[in-house]
């Protein structure tokens, strides 16, 4: 069952970026590529319960659009969510904690794998439900305006990005928030991670006009396709939007051409999809791209890049260490967190 689809080559030299700028984008998709990896091991030890979706392959598309965004500017995702988190600043030590179910986790313990949360950074959660997101989303960037016409705010135009799937781009929310975001000029960036597969779904089979971002045409946004296996190119795109938004220009839909290497959760045997495709988008990880630029360009030594991977596999079991010698919450506290404290 091969999803047809054509995939763009990857490259990185026509995009002008410092190799200080690099290193972050690499270390930030090292980062979330091997806390997913632990998760995955720590999930069949049964350290963590229910569905977990590992994110492994879309790395660039996180990477691309949060690192562009500023400390202030909001962040909406997925029941994916556990490397969006990552991007925006959420310790890792707290997102494993909070995976773990313990009290010190960024949701208390609450949320679990779909549920990332964290006030301090501006990440609005994750959601487990398809679309659930994208009205939250339109909330923030709502607010943004607010503070700045009505509280007179003097800060930068805050801006939102809001992650969801191909699946979700047949459901209701997605053409009422574009709708309304468009009508509103609202500072929101709807990126839509293009896997190919809802679920088991895959996307071409599913839709009766595959090509996502020209759907923006319709409500008049500004609608792009960008290689979502090129972190650069992730990252170029995202800028201009960003900077679109915070202009007061409007939203703009970037449809992120990109795959998971694993199945839809770590429930899922993942034998829907055939093996040719899987090489197909394995042989792309742009993880591996960005690294061979990186050497073949002589940025960093691969001296350091083993030192960087050293450094993040560090980073990772201490997480997972703080995790496991994390209190769990206390049954007299079920209901804590329910409502605003007086």
């Amino acid at each position: 069952m091969d999803n047809k689809v054509t995939l763009p080559s990857t490259v990185f030299n026509q995009y002008k970026i410092s190799s200080q700028d690099i290193l972050l984008l690499y270390k930030d998709m090292l980062l979330g590529r091997n806390f997913e990896d632990m998760c995955a091991q720590m999930y069949y030890r049964g350290k963590m319960f229910g569905f977990v979706h590992l994110y492994n392959g879309q790395e660039a598309v996180s990477t691309g659009v949060i690192k562009s965004l500023q400390k202030d500017d909001y962040v909406c995702s997925t029941y994916r969510d556990h490397v969006h988190a990552l991007s925006k600043g959420v310790p890792s030590k707290l997102v494993m904690a909070e995976l773990f179910g313990k009290e010190t986790g960024c949701s208390r313990g609450r949320g679990g794998s779909m549920h990332i949360f964290s006030a301090p950074h501006n990440f609005l959660g994750g959601f487990a439900f398809i679309g659930e997101g994208i009205p939250i989303a339109i909330g923030a960037a709502f607010q943004s305006v607010y503070r700045k016409q009505v509280l007179n705010d003097n800060k930068p135009m805050r801006v939102t990005a809001c992650f969801f799937g191909d699946g979700t781009s047949n459901n209701g929310q997605f053409f009422e928030c574009l709708n309304m975001a468009v009508l509103w000029k609202l500072p929101i960036i709807f990126v839509v991670e293009n896997n190919q597969w809802a679920i088991g779904m895959a996307h071409h089979r599913s839709t009766s006009f595959p090509e996502i971002h020209k759907k923006a045409e319709a409500f008049g946004l500004p609608g792009i396709e960008v290689d979502g296996m090129d972190v650069l190119a992730i990252r170029e795109v995202a800028i201009k939007a960003i900077n679109r938004a915070r202009q007061g220009n409007g939203p703009t839909l970037i449809e992120a051409l990109t795959y998971r290497f694993r199945g839809h959760s770590l429930a899922d045997p993942d034998e829907l999809r055939s093996i040719h495709e899987k090489q197909a988008w394995l042989a792309r990880d742009p993880i591996k791209n960005l690294k061979n630029y990186i050497v073949d360009n002589s940025l960093i030594s691969e001296e350091k890049i083993d030192q960087i991977d050293v450094i993040i596999k560090t980073e990772i079991d201490d997480a997972v260490d703080f995790a496991l010698s994390s209190p769990e919450p206390n049954v007299a506290d079920l209901k804590k967190y329910l409502f605003a404290d007086d």
